[in-house]
């Protein structure tokens, strides 16, 4: 077993956390952002929220003007996949 099996890293439910700093909740929405300094127009990159920090992370992008995109959790453009 390697340290990223013993974190939890190598599972599913890992992969599904809320991206907010400290939250262990699970995740129900993605969102899409890029930022256009860096990124091409095309790239998407995503963060995971849970219900409680979804509008927290989006008006956090917002703000920022690097959000694209919010659609629930296994879906990308809105359709499911």
């Amino acid at each position: 077993m390697n340290l990223l099996d013993m974190l939890g890293a190598g599972t599913p439910e890992a992969a599904t956390i809320c991206s907010r700093k400290a939250c262990r909740g699970a995740a129900t929405t993605q969102l899409l952002w890029n930022n256009p300094k860096i990124h091409s127009p095309d790239r998407r990159k995503i963060w995971l929220a849970c219900d409680e920090h979804a509008s927290w992370l989006e008006d956090y992008l917002r703000t920022r003007g690097l959000w694209r995109q919010t659609v629930p959790l296994g879906s990308i453009d809105g359709t499911e996949e």
